[in-house]
């Protein structure tokens, strides 16, 4: 099956790099809000799973238009000779560097590369854009135009109207923010343009839903994993004669809290490197909401964990562990277990909201004591990582390609975890989850997966995700 080709065409710094570097998933496409930072056609693969899917080609913007046309209109007789006219135009400017940008443009149109126009819906329409849209028609070459308002959308009636005498299909798509389905519209429509690439891209489309739903699999592993590292953490000293217990306690709870900092981070740059955002730049300091520090009172509001929420939490998690004593009793104790334990486990995790982390000294058959840091004395810890963990995997996920500049969590991008959009029995299961992984010495693999797989109900259920 032949792999389609696209040239990404149109006037210069009209969005041409950006379109290429979101359609191909790649963030190695170099883009820049300056003019000319294409200078030579440039061919892009798209692979899903070792193969290629289609190839889209960067352009630079063409330069002298009407003089190009001028010259392939003095070569025509009939209409019929346009496609040929525009061929002879490439291999007779080949080497001249008056037409260059035209020249390395047109080249893989010629060679049956189908057409992407790009323009700005921002800035008017004008004459000067017609000898464009005029050449690219006399290639008879399957095409379709993309309004991009990369200012703003004054002119983009305007450049509909202009657009369609040209193109059957026009398409409004903000580059920089077009969800993965706008770009899945976009291959389908040039499947209705050329029946030859229909089948090609309707499986491309079908595999690059599939890797969506892979990459979302696979991310919610990697957040299962984080909670579950975070969960079982363990930390020791020994308790030497004359130690100061309070300095030994404190470097024992900063280490435990950096490392749940590191595991972050780690987990971040996982979920990252899934969706191919591997030179996506991140800094704590303008991460400033995700990389809050996690046990601040902002953080914990952050994540909806209000009063009443970290109560409902606690109830939860104490409810599964009073369910325990019920189920030892065979019902006799008619469920009393649970009602004790989510009053208790209500009360307890409140008052202990800013106790990460349990720690005790033991005592060791040979009399030695150690002081030890344990996860797990929290409930509302593993719901906060996870909060966070979803914020980022929400805004990883949808982000294009073509965005360079850092990534930024805000308050306002309405993908923070509130417990209370959890149903009952997510957080439920959830609460069980943590507290038995929590007290295990070794975390199964079948907990693992059950995690995963309520994480990723949870990440399906994102926008866009």
């Amino acid at each position: 099956m032949t792999v389609p080709k696209f040239a990404i065409v149109g006037h210069p710094n009209k969005g041409k790099s950006s379109l290429v570097a979101a359609l191909a998933s790649d963030d190695g496409v170099p883009v820049a809000p300056e003019s000319g930072t294409t200078t030579r056609a440039v061919v892009y693969p798209m692979r899903s799973g070792g193969r290629i899917l289609y190839e889209l080609i960067d352009t630079p913007g063409f330069q002298r238009a009407r003089r190009a046309l001028t010259w392939m209109r003095a070569q025509v007789g009939n209409a019929d000779d346009r496609p040929a006219a525009v061929s002879r135009f490439v291999q007779a400017h080949g080497d001249d560097r008056t037409y260059k940008a035209e020249v390395e443009l047109l080249r893989p149109v010629t060679a049956g590369a189908g057409i992407i126009y790009v323009v700005d819906g921002a800035v008017p329409y004008g004459p000067e854009y017609e000898a464009e849209m005029e050449i690219l028609r006399w290639t008879g070459q399957p095409s379709l135009a993309v309004i991009n308002p990369i200012g703003g959308r004054a002119h983009v009636a305007q450049w509909r109207d202009a657009l369609s005498q040209f193109f059957r299909i026009v398409r409004e798509i903000d580059v920089l923010s077009a969800p993965l389905e706008q770009r899945f519209d976009l291959l389908r429509a040039f499947g209705e343009l050329d029946e030859r690439w229909r089948p090609a891209l309707q499986q491309a489309v079908a595999a690059l839903e599939q890797e969506r739903r892979a990459n979302r699999e696979r991310s919610a592993q990697i957040i299962a994993g984080l909670l579950a590292e975070a969960l079982t953490a363990r930390f020791s000293a020994e308790l030497s004669a004359g130690a100061d217990v309070d300095a030994l306690r404190e470097r024992l709870q900063q280490t435990y809290r950096q490392s749940l900092r590191d595991s972050e981070a780690r987990a971040r740059d996982r979920v990252q490197h899934i969706y191919q955002h591997r030179a996506l730049a991140r800094s704590d300091a303008e991460l400033a909401v995700v990389s809050d520090d996690l046990f601040s009172e902002q953080t914990w509001e952050l994540f909806g964990l209000s009063r009443t929420a970290l109560a409902g939490v606690g109830a939860t998690g104490g409810a599964a562990a009073g369910f325990g004593v019920d189920a030892a009793l065979g019902g006799a104790s008619l469920f009393l277990g649970s009602a004790i334990g989510a009053l208790a486990g209500g009360a307890a995790t409140w008052f202990a909201s800013d106790q990460m982390a349990t720690v005790a000294t033991e005592q060791l058959p040979m009399g030695e004591q150690i002081l030890r840091v344990k996860a797990g004395a929290n409930k509302n810890l593993p719901f906060v990582l996870l909060g966070r963990a979803r914020l980022h995997h929400a805004l990883v996920a949808q982000r294009s390609h073509a965005r360079r500049e850092p990534l930024v969590v805000g308050r306002g991008d309405g993908h923070v975890l509130q417990l209370s959009a959890l149903s009952g029995e997510q957080r439920a299961a959830l609460a069980r989850l943590f507290a038995h992984i929590a007290d295990a010495h070794e975390v199964s693999s079948a907990q693992l997966r059950a995690l995963a797989d309520i994480i990723n109900a949870l990440l399906s259920g994102d926008s866009g995700a």
